[in-house]
């Protein structure tokens, strides 16, 4: 499994939880070994200047508090994109850390169909609108070359014309419902004809008093012998012991239980957090 996430180029600089992120990405018991970020550096915040929305050139400068190697790649050159994204793979897989491929493009047109980005940005628009689009680009290189023909060229578009058509006209005949499409989890049999759910029962998941008193115990007690503990400590561990011996639970011995009952069946429980390692809350 490898992890990859796709940014925007003014939320990869903008937003906080992409530098907290970062600074996961190394942890124990934290990080993916690696995750390769792909930003579609094409101005998507085009209404603010760069030079006004981050204080580094590179959108992607952000990725340098990890050391995270950034590729920057013209996207008007596919074959290079190809290239860069198999070395950021090779990169991920053999050092198993982050590696950012940023994309720099551009942008044709506004956010919606309703926005005109000649307004805030009249100079750029009117070279963006004198570029030649990508795709006439490269199969102009492609023809040139004889890797395809024009008519091989043709076709594939008129293709996809096709389905695009084909999926618009199914669209209309709203009878048609194929959930399953885009349902995260279809889960056959799951509901019943009516689309209501069966009827669930739960497997008991009570545990028996005695178990509760042990855990009880171990978490009100020291496991080394004769290890000198913090009187502040050891009131708090005393208390606890009163509390499972009197069949009473506060919210801390209760969290205790939950988690030594689930470590008791052998499962791994981390806990994440400033002060869970003290377990004083």
């Amino acid at each position: 499994v490898m992890s990859i996430l796709l940014h925007g180029d003014a939320a990869f600089a903008g937003q906080g939880v992409v530098y907290e992120t970062f600074h996961l990405s190394d942890l124990p018991s934290y990080t993916t070994n690696g995750t390769i970020h792909v930003v579609v550096n094409n101005q998507i915040g085009f209404t603010t200047d760069p030079r006004m929305a981050r204080s580094s050139p590179y959108p992607t400068d952000v990725a340098r508090v990890v050391n995270a190697p950034i590729f920057h790649v013209n996207a008007d050159d596919p074959e290079a994109v190809m290239y860069v994204c198999s070395v950021a793979a090779e990169w991920r897989n053999t050092f198993n850390k982050d590696v950012v491929v940023d994309l720099v493009c551009y942008r044709r047109r506004g956010h919606n169909e309703m926005d005109e980005p000649m307004f805030t940005q009249p100079l750029m628009y009117k070279q963006i609108h004198k570029q030649v689009p990508v795709l006439k680009k490269y199969a102009d290189k492609l023809i040139a070359d004889g890797t395809v023909t024009l008519q091989e060229f043709e076709e594939e578009i008129a293709k996809y014309d096709r389905i695009c058509e084909e999926a618009y006209t199914r669209s209309k005949d709203n009878k048609i419902l194929h959930i399953k499409h885009w349902l995260d989890s279809p889960w056959p049999g799951f509901f019943n004809v009516d689309g209501e759910p069966k009827s669930m029962s739960c497997p008991p998941t009570g545990i028996s008093e005695e178990l509760l008193t042990h855990i009880g115990n171990v978490a009100s007690s020291v496991p080394v012998e004769d290890f000198k503990i913090h009187s502040g400590l050891s009131r708090i561990l005393k208390a606890r012991s009163e509390m499972t011996k009197n069949r009473v639970v506060d919210w801390a011995l209760a969290e205790y239980m939950a988690f030594g009952s689930v470590l008791k069946e052998g499962i791994h429980v981390r806990l994440s957090g400033q002060d869970v390692e003290r377990g004083t809350f």
